[in-house]
């Protein structure tokens, strides 16, 4: 006996299942169970050994821009620059700590799938009942279920009672699943498997036995379980961009430096020690010691800002990772969806009436052009409210529904057509035939102002062929059947559920009600059409993101139909839909042709999902993947960013996702994206100002020593400068808001790089003005008094970087717009900050000794301040030149003229 060998279970009868698998309908006895527990051990879902702590915290380590910066503190320390040594350590140190919390967590998905196992479940074992840990069940045993009930292990249902499973978390179909005994030939989706059970689904009415044809690993929930632990999250664009850059700097930095220092020992006669002192300088003012930390906090206050609009970070990277998504691809059910059945119209043979409002709030209106269809739809009601298992309770604001969520939907529009709870008290419930598979309808028999009344609702072809009248407007008459079917095919190609109501009056309550009961007399009433309907605020979502150039995509387990109709809400296209069967059919290439066309996807398993999330990557999108499921934990973990439901997502999706909605609004998601491309401007703006005040910084060493001229600032004193700007002025970029057209903008390509033609501009023009200045400053006073030369050259750096961060706080908008001159408090207070630092370099005992510095005069400190305040004018010019040349480009493209 082999279950795994044969997975077909839903093709074969219970007998044909029991015969499979060794067993009987009594169960297994004692000593089966014995020998079968041996070879298949428990059934629990395997855990992963996470990594160890050391191997965890060495991996924050490797990253080349942390590696030059480590030699670079050695490099410090070996000269005796302890102080500088000290600070670029401690960025290291930081930022490794900052990445070493943050990391961890993909081994959390598994076991949070883990705890969706049951704890205790009643099998039948040697003919009778038994309460068991649900791990000692094996394949073969067979297992009682019953309302509120979680499936233990996989069966294949050997007796059927009224069974409804809720399986969203697992197959995405978003109401409960009516379940079967009878086999099913053929090649059906797991959603449409009626006769199977799974593991960790929800039974929420009837009862039943099945028989356990899978166990732990072996099972669906395991097989997503195997998925979540063997794939792994992409790199980051970010990441990928910072080491390319790292790469090239050190290439850089290597070259420029070997040049000038063979030149100043070859051609100027140098001493060796005072070059190796210049290298340094040189090599601690070109890297960007701050950048790491620079680009962490700015993360960090990215996710300071989403959590207060309800987006939870788990992994920090993800900030930035959002302002990089190409393609949204979103489950369907409780993201775009509301999760909570609506009845949106109710036909009747008068005519049609339309129903208002949202989810299972009870307000909402109740419109027709036809008072006659208004009375029956009144009477229709009544049947909703008395023929109806389901409770409406309001908890902390919200309407929650307890009960099958049709049925919900049900009760709902008998409140919005006036009958409240004690409307059903007052009607009390003599009998019922509950639901059942097998007759499609369920029936009740209440006392209505003293007469009997008989209740039906259920599958419209089932009471039409029951029904030999309907109610109209003047009372009962012959059924059109044609009609009804018309109207039956136009709500179900609508992508609604569609239910049948009718009544009759009955001649007594003396006796239980059968179904001999409703085949004379039942008149038909009407139709309700009943949608899971899209977030109003998902629709607007969809729309800003396709604004912004994000591809958005449905993948969904429930039914085609239902979700062509959900996605041309939403403004998807959604003409075609492709299942996951026809998924299967596709190799990659067609898939990839497929993934540029189509938008829909439905009846989709964890491998689809995985699989197309894998196909868009491989495709160079940079994809977010949202979802609530256990089903979706395998493709949120392998997006580039996933996206988990927190409030009626599962934890397995939470724990593989690196950001969590807090209020399950697919909407919140457009307002990430707008954040996550924000912290990327921000980190963009700190390179735009790290670097070409970094190249200042290194080009007055270089220079210097090329031309053989006295240093116009001494290594010591660049060290000094570069320690309270680096980190202090940049970091005050992180706190800036948006640019206007961010949202406006197409996503950056994935493969851009962080040196961007605009930066590269900047680094030139702004390195060279700035190194010719400090050079003019300090020639004024060199030739009489060299220290206070080179004071002067360190304060008027001071003053360069400080006046050009304000011309980094907009790309390209002038730095004394309107739109800059908002929100000046973080840039204010970095620049006093430094202020108050360089006035202590010059007035503190010990610190005049060390850099031989000394008190300046406020006219010194003016007139370095006025040189400065030239290369912000020179910058502000350069950025009109481009608003300019890009202005022209435009017209010329919206005039059809060719570009020059």
């Amino acid at each position: 006996m082999d279950a795994s060998a044969h997975p077909q279970w839903h093709n074969d009868s219970g007998v044909a299942a029991l015969d499979a698998l060794e067993s009987q309908a009594e169960g297994l006895t004692s000593e089966q169970v014995a020998a079968r527990r041996g070879r298949f051990g428990e059934n629990r879902l395997l855990e992963q050994k996470p990594r160890s702590v050391w191997r965890r915290l060495a991996s924050q380590f490797h990253n080349v821009l942390l590696y030059i910066l480590l030699a670079a503190a050695l490099l410090a320390l070996l000269l005796g620059y302890y102080s500088d040594a000290t600070v670029i350590l401690l960025v290291v140190v930081i930022n490794a700590l900052v990445g070493f919390v943050q990391e961890g967590k993909a081994e959390a998905a598994l076991r949070s799938i883990q705890c969706m196992l049951v704890s205790h479940c009643q099998v039948l074992r040697d003919g009778r009942p038994h309460t068991l840990e649900a791990s000692e069940l094996v394949p073969g045993d067979v297992v009682i279920l019953a309302a509120g009930d979680r499936v233990p292990a996989d069966l294949r249902l050997l007796q059927v009672r009224e069974l409804h499973c809720d399986e969203a978390m697992l197959t995405g179909e978003s109401v409960p699943v009516a379940k079967q005994q009878d086999s099913l030939p053929g090649d059906f989706p797991l959603a449409e498997r009626r006769n199977m059970a799974w593991m960790g689904s929800l039974v929420t009415t009837g009862s039943a036995q099945g028989v356990v044809v899978a166990t732990g690993m072996a099972t669906q929930l395991g097989h997503i379980g195997n998925l979540v632990a063997t794939v792994s999250a992409p790199v980051t664009p970010l990441t990928r961009a910072l080491t390319r850059f790292g790469h090239q700097l050190a290439l850089l930095i290597i070259v420029v430096s070997g040049i000038g220092l063979a030149w100043g020992a070859g051609i100027m006669g140098l001493a060796p020690g005072e070059l190796l002192r210049v290298a340094v300088g040189v090599v601690v003012a070109a890297i960007p010691e701050g950048l790491p930390a620079v680009v962490t906090i700015t993360l960090a206050i990215g996710v300071q800002r989403m959590a207060r609009n309800h987006a939870v970070i788990r992994k920090l990277p993800a900030v930035e990772v959002l302002g990089s998504v190409t393609v949204i691809c979103s489950d369907k059910t409780g993201t775009l969806t509301r999760n909570e059945m609506t009845t949106r119209t109710f036909v009747t043979a008068a005519g049609q009436v339309q129903l208002s409002g949202e989810g299972y709030a009870p307000q909402g209106l109740v419109e027709s052009n036809s008072p006659a269809a208004l009375e029956i739809f009144a009477r229709a009601a009544q049947v909703a409210m008395l023929c109806n298992d389901s409770h409406l309770n309001q908890r902390d604001g919200q309407w929650v529904m307890q009960g099958d969520p049709t049925e919900g939907a049900l009760y709902v529009l008998a409140r919005k057509a006036g009958l409240t709870e004690a409307f059903r008290q007052q009607c009390p419930r003599r009998d019922e035939l509950p639901f059942a598979a097998e007759r499609l309808y369920m029936a009740t028999l209440n006392e209505v102002a003293g007469q009997p009344m008989l209740m039906v609702k259920g599958a419209p072809e089932r009471l039409l062929a029951l029904c030999d009248q309907q109610q109209s407007g003047d009372g009962a008459e012959p059924l059109n059947s044609d009609y009804w079917q018309q109207q039956l095919e136009r709500l179900a190609g609508e992508g609604m559920r569609v239910l049948g109501l009718a009544c009759k009056v009955m001649p007594s309550m003396g006796r239980p009600i059968g179904h001999p009961d409703l085949e004379q007399g039942l008149v038909f009433l009407g139709l309700t059409g009943t949608t899971d309907p899209p977030r109003q605020e998902a629709v607007t979502a969809v729309a800003q993101c396709q604004q912004a150039g994000i591809r958005v995509k449905m993948i969904t387990g429930d039914n085609p139909r239902t979700a062509s109709v959900i996605a041309a809400q939403l403004g998807l296209r959604g003409q075609r839909v492709i299942t996951g069967q026809e998924l299967s059919a596709l190799d990659d290439g067609q898939l990839d042709q497929v993934l540029a066309e189509v938008d829909v996807f439905a009846r989709t398993s964890p491998a689809d999902k995985l699989r197309l999330v894998e196909r868009l990557q491989a495709g160079g999108q940079v994809v977010a993947m949202t979802g609530d499921g256990v089903n979706d934990a395998p493709a949120l973990q392998r997006a580039d960013i996933g996206v988990a439901m927190g409030g009626k997502g599962t934890d397995a999706a939470r724990d593989a996702s690196a950001m969590v909605l807090t209020d399950d609004n697919f909407a919140t998601i457009a307002a990430a994206v707008r954040e996550g491309r924000t912290v990327y401007d921000n980190i963009v703006k700190a390179l735009l100002f790290l670097l070409p005040t970094g190249l200042i910084e290194a080009s007055v060493l270089l220079v210097a020593v090329v031309l053989g001229t006295p240093l116009p600032i001494t290594p010591v004193q660049i060290l000094w400068v570069n320690m309270i700007t680096a980190v202090t002025l940049a970091l005050a970029l992180g706190f800036e808001h948006g640019e206007p057209d961010l949202m406006r903008r197409p996503p950056r390509p994935p493969s851009q790089g962080l040196v961007s033609p605009l930066l590269l501009g900047r680094l030139l023009w702004v390195g060279a003005l700035g190194t010719a200045l400090v050079f003019w400053q300090f020639s004024r006073f060199a030739e009489t008094d060299l220290d206070l030369a080179r004071n002067m050259a360190v304060l008027t750096l001071v003053w360069i970087e400080i006046t050009y961060l304000f011309a980094c706080r907009r790309l390209l908008a002038p730095a004394w717009s309107d739109l800059s001159l908002t929100r000046l408090l973080p840039t204010l207070m970095a620049v006093l900050a430094v202020l108050l630092l360089q006035w202590l370099f010059f007035v503190v005992p010990f610190m005049q000794t060390l850099f031989a510095s000394r008190p300046l005069s406020p006219a010194f400190w003016g007139q370095a301040a006025a040189v400065a305040l030239l290369l912000l004018l020179a910058v502000e010019m350069e950025k009109w030149l481009i608003r300019r040349l890009r202005s022209r480009r435009h017209q010329r493209r919206a005039s059809g003229s060719p570009s020059p």
